[in-house]
Order: C-alpha cells, then structure tokens, then sequence
C-alpha cells in the first residue's frame, strides 16, 4: 500500500463511522425520543461527514444521513406508552416532502446565507418551538389528515390525536377558503404540563421525560387520544401550501391563517437587513424565558413566495429558510460525589453532588445520572470536571465531561484515573446503599433494583407515601416526615398498619398533638370510602399508574377476581402490555401481599366496584364482535361495555366465528386484511351506534 492508500484509509474509516454513528443518532432522535447528541454535535458531525463524501465520490451512498431526513415513522413498536397493541399509525405520503432546515450558529453564518438571497430581500424571523412537525391537510374546510414528519416523503397519520387540540379547527366555516389547503406547525407541551406529566411520572418511578419536545412527540403517538387530551397539547402553525392560495407572500399568508382562526404567533416580524435579524434574535433570546412553551432558536424565511420558488432546495433543505439556535447555557464545573437513591419500587439512581453551578438564574448542585449505563456512556467519574446543560431544559444535566483530572479532592472515593481502569462497576454499588441486599438487573431494563419490598426502608416509606397520596387514598395529615416518624417508631410497617393507628400512639409523636392525630384517624376513616379504581392505584404495583388501575378496575370489578386473573387474560386490558401483567400477577402470587390485602379488607377498604349492569338489550345477542382501531365518540372499553350491555360477546381475534369488526381509525393492516379474506364486514363507529341505539 503505497503513502497515499495509507493516508486515505483512516479518513474512510471515519466516513463509515460517521454514517452510522449519526443514523443511530437520528434513530434515538425521532423514534426513541432519547437524544444522545446537542444539536450542535448533531450538526458539526453531519457536515464533516458532507466533506468526507465529497473527497470521496466514489463511496457516495443514497442511504447516507447527509441524503435524507431523520425519520419518526411509527413501526408499530410496543412501548408502555402505546400500550398492548403496539399498532403502527396509518403512513401517507406528503403532497409537499416535508424537509428540514439548515442550521446557524452565529451572525457569519446568517451573513453569508444573506448574501446567496436576492438582493434587497425581506426576511421573516419566527419563532423556532420546540416540538414535533405536523402537516394539517383541509379539504373543503375539513381538517381530514394531520401528518407527522416521518421521513420527509412520508408520514404517520395521527388525527385523532390532533383533534384532542383546542387550537386546531376541525371544520373552517367560511366562503372565501381554497378547496385544497394544508397548514404546517409545532405540536408542544407548555411547561406547565410539562412539569405535570414528569411529577407523575417520578411518582410512578417511570423514566421521565427528558425536555418537552420529547414529551410532546411522545404523546402524540399514543393510542389512546383520551390520554392525549388529558396531558394538554398545544399547536403554534407557520406555513401554508396548497393552489390558489391568497396573498404573495409567507407573511401575508399567515395573517390570512389567523383570520380563518388558526394559532399562529404575534412574534412574527419582517425584517430587512442582517441587523434588524440580530436585534430579533437579541431580544427573543432573553424574552423566551418568559413564554410558555419551548423555544430553541429563530427560523428565518424569504418572504416573496415566488423568490422562493425560484430558490428552491437541496436534498435536504429549502434554501430560503435557516434556522438559528439559541447557544445551549451550558457550565463547567467539579463532580464532588455520586450518591445512590433508593425509590418506592427499589429502583437505584445515581445523583451527581456538583460544585455549585448557575445556571438560568438559578443554582445547580445536583443532577441524576439516571443509571450505570448512562454513566458509562458519558464516561465519567467522581472527581472529573463535568458539563451541565440547561438549555431548553427544566431538568439540568451532565452532558459530558473535561479531561480528567489528575486527582480528586479530599474525600472522594477514587481517582479518575483509577477509576477509569475499573470501569464503573468500581463505584456503582452491587448491594442496596440503605438495607445491604445484592442488586439485580432485569433484563431488558437499564436500571438496577434491590429485591428486598418488605425490609428496605426507602421502599417501605415510599410504598406507604404512594398509598396515602391525593390521587390514591388521600389521606390528609400523613405527609413524608410524619411518616418517616412513625416508621422509626416502629409503628408502621407496611399500608395495612396504617389502620391499626391509634390516638394515644400518634399523639404522643413529637411535634404531634390530639388534634393533628384526630385529623389523621378522619383521613384514615373517610379513605374506607375510596372507590375500587384508586384502591388499586394506591397498592402501589409497579407499573399500575392512575389511568391503568381504572382500565383494570373496570374489567375486573374486585379483587377477587382480579387475583385469579392471568397475565394473558390481562393482556387483553387496553394499555396492559406483557411487562405489567407480569407485574400484578408477581403481586397477587406474594404471601405477603395478599397478607396486607385481608388487613385491608377487615379494616373496610373499597375492594370491589358496582356490579355490571344487566343487557340493556338483545340487539347484539349471538354476535361475536372484534373491535379495532381508534375512535372519536368512546373509548375501546366502553365499546366493550356496550356490546356487552347489548348481549354481544368480545372477542380478540378475526376468525370465520366473527360476526363484524367495529373498525375505528388506524385499524391493524392484519386484522383488515384476514377480514378481507375472510368475507367479514367492517362496521363504522357511527353505523355501530346508529344500531344499539334504534
């Protein structure tokens, strides 16, 4: 191999690495809602790898990150979000291909997009929200298709989801809109619901959500839009396409948006020079602090449409529009200590004891390592200098680390050199930090767990908060120091001690009195009247959250019979996947729970619900019906409900037995096809009802 072979090689090598390393990226990106890279790394690395394969034409490749957009195309994984069918959403292909932007960084770079424009042109500077794109097809005024990205050629069609969205018109009343017209957006989750949907989470021990855009684009692939419209999206739109549209220009098309009642921003300004840009982007990059929803840069688009047109695109990008993003406030600063936090479920978290950072205004001295995995990824070590992000974040995180230093301070647990040779398992604990029982590690999970529910104190005050909660048993007066309290005094041990409490014991606690001890004893009483849903909630099984339990304590309306059901039979419950049936019935098969759970039942808790009702009717009777799909009037339980009430019979497979499917929106490709195989017909919702209703 001659010198040049020689040189040639390593930077192939690279080219190769770098193809993989960014499609992996994109995966995680659109599909997982994990980011591993800053936009920035994202954006550094996807141009050398553009300068890579231009050295290099002979290894041109029409599958390479640099020829494509990343894609949210939903595969029909089954995650605990999208519940036990892991159905994929029905996929259309765009009228338009929806493209990315180019991305900026600093006013070189917006000066020399400026000066590929027509001279003299007027510029208009958005907003960038931080979100997920979504196309709003209108026919004749109807909204009939909302389009996720996907890969840019085509889309996941989630409409049921979208009409969860106050601000999203279903139907435009007015004689002067196109037939044809399609809006483009951002779907968001405000901060507020944000910070709502991550606070149930870490009370449930789920992995949260790492920054609103996830949040957002996670919600919207669920597949029940009741819970979708619960967490509160939001939409903010910025573009319209279609034929015969009215107005020249982008600006003027979407005041004309606005007029037909469509959310689009008041921070839209036109402007027309470089300066006027950056005094924009000034303002907004402190001012955004203040709104309330995400933000992570300034999108700036030629105005004239025809200049638009005439500019045109690259494979990836329009060339009329950039994008700028906002610099990440990120700080560097000294990683004193992980320490090791026991939750409800045993679950183990590495936090990170900081030196005292600011950051946004506000002083960082702790942030989670979420896991050993992560640990490993970042590579870091007590006594490294680590970064701390806080960009579009509530959450401050480490996002990487300083060279190593040479050593640690007093105290530290080991060198970063030393510890870098045993790995993380020379830090990461292998018995619980609160009660000494070996860890383990389930499989498929990142995290590690201690075993021991019955004697780990974390676990046992953590179950017994949970089971006092407001959405569970609401039991006023029990907070978390009182119950820190009365654990020390011995006199509690698990949730059925707590109606074993008596006056005289709680009030001679300290900082208790008689009065406090009665409000206690009320609290505890008026919990007997909690009804079966949330007594199921509040016995804390893991993964059993609010939503779930009330699925479940639908269909089996006590705990009798939801002891002896199978994890197969529970499967059949909407949004219980494998992983949570598995779940309760480890519970019910544990002496000692079904110990607690006769406490319970002497002591006069809710264990059962209101007896289903008789049929209402014989409409159905004889029928076996299979539902699939989604639906705009009720939920699949309560459809279950009605066929039921109506003498019909549920069933969960096609087969030559199935009288008619009640086919909602996004109905399984598999049940559809075998139905047409089979002869068997698909019923509408409205013609399902217009039936049981005659």
């Amino acid at each position: 191999m001659d010198l040049f072979s020689q040189i040639e090689e390593p930077e192939r090598e690279e080219l190769l690495n770098l193809r993989k390393e960014l499609e992996e990226a994109n995966y995680k990106y659109y599909v997982l809602n994990m980011p591993t890279l800053s936009d920035r790394e994202f954006d550094e690395k996807m141009h050398r790898l553009q300068a890579l394969e231009a050295q290099f034409p002979d290894m041109f490749d029409p599958k390479s990150p640099t020829q494509h957009v990343g894609s949210d195309l939903d595969k029909g994984q089954r995650t605990k979000d999208k519940g036990q069918n892991g159905k994929a959403f029905e996929q259309v292909k765009h009228k338009y291909p929806m493209l990315s932007l180019a991305n900026s960084y600093s006013r070189e770079e917006i000066e020399d997009w400026v000066r590929k424009l027509p001279s003299g042109v007027e510029i208009v500077c958005e907003l960038k929200y931080d979100g997920l794109s979504i196309s709003l097809w209108y026919e004749h005024g109807q909204l009939v298709r909302a389009l996720t990205r996907g890969d840019g050629q085509q889309g996941d069609d989630v409409i049921a989801n979208i009409k969860t969205i106050p601000s999203i018109p279903w139907k435009i009343e007015r004689s002067d809109i196109p037939d044809f017209f399609e809006l483009r957006g951002e779907v968001l989750l405000p901060w507020e619901r944000f910070e709502a949907l991550n606070k149930e989470r870490e009370e449930q021990e789920e992995p949260l959500f790492a920054n609103p855009r996830n949040a957002a684009s996670g919600t919207l692939k669920l597949q029940d839009p009741r819970e979708v419209a619960r967490r509160g999206l939001e939409a903010y739109l910025y573009y319209m396409l279609g034929e015969n549209l009215p107005g020249k220009t982008h600006y003027e098309r979407l005041q004309t948006a606005k007029q037909w009642g469509f959310h689009i921003s008041d921070a839209i300004k036109v402007s027309h020079s470089v300066d006027e840009v950056m005094a924009y982007i000034a303002y907004w990059d402190t001012e955004r602090k203040n709104l309330p929803v995400a933000t992570d840069g300034i999108v700036l688009k030629v105005n004239d449409l025809r200049e638009q047109e005439e500019l045109g695109y690259t494979a990836k990008t329009p060339r009329w529009a950039i994008a700028y993003k906002f610099p990440a406030e990120k700080q560097l600063t000294l990683l004193k200590e992980i320490t090791f936090q026991v939750g409800r479920t045993g679950v183990v978290t590495p936090v990170a004891n900081l030196e005292p950072v600011q950051l946004s205004g506000t002083m960082v001295q702790r942030a989670t390592l979420h896991n050993e995995d992560f640990i490993r990824s970042l590579d870091i070590r007590p006594g490294d200098r680590v970064w701390v992000e806080k960009g579009g974040e509530i959450i401050p995180k480490i996002v990487g680390r300083e060279n190593p230093s040479p050593s640690l301070p007093a105290g530290g647990e080991c060198s970063s050199l030393e510890g870098r040779l045993g790995g993380v398992s020379r830090f990461f604990p292998t018995t619980c930090p609160e009660c000494g029982t070996p860890l383990v590690r389930v499989e498929g999970e990142a995290a590690w767990r201690c075993p021991n529910e019955a004697g780990c104190p974390p676990q046992i005050k953590g179950k017994i908060e949970h089971f006092v909660s407001r959405k569970a048993m609401n039991i006023d007066g029990l907070g978390e120091e009182t119950i820190d309290l009365l654990y020390r005094q011995g006199l509690l041990h698990n949730i059925a001690d707590i109606y074993d409490l008596r006056l005289e014991d709680i009030a001679a606690q300290e900082r208790l009195g008689e009065k406090s001890a009665q409000n206690i004893l009320d609290g505890i009483e008026a919990s007997k009247n909690v009804p079966w849903g949330r007594v199921l909630f509040a016995l804390g099984i893991r993964m059993v959250g609010e939503t779930t339990a009330k699925k479940i304590a639908k269909c089996y309306t006590s705990i009798d019979s939801l002891q002896w059901a199978t994890a197969e039979q529970l499967c059949a419950i909407e949004d219980v996947g494998p992983q949570i049936a598995e779940n309760i019935v480890a519970y019910f098969n544990d002496m000692r729970n079904l110990e607690i759970l006769e406490r319970l039942r002497r002591a006069g808790l809710q264990m059962e619900g209101e007896a289903a009702e008789g049929p209402q009717s014989d409409k159905l009777a004889g029928q076996s019906i299979v539902i699939s799909g989604t639906f705009s009037h009720h939920s699949r339980d309560e459809y279950k409900a009605l066929i039921e009430a109506h003498g019909g019979k549920n069933v969960g497979s096609v087969s030559k037995k199935t009288s008619f499917i009640l086919a909602g929106e996004n109905m399984g490709p598999e049940k559809r096809k075998k139905a047409e195989d089979l002869g068997i017909r698909l019923m509408t919702e409205d013609e399902f009802l217009e039936i049981i209703q005659s």
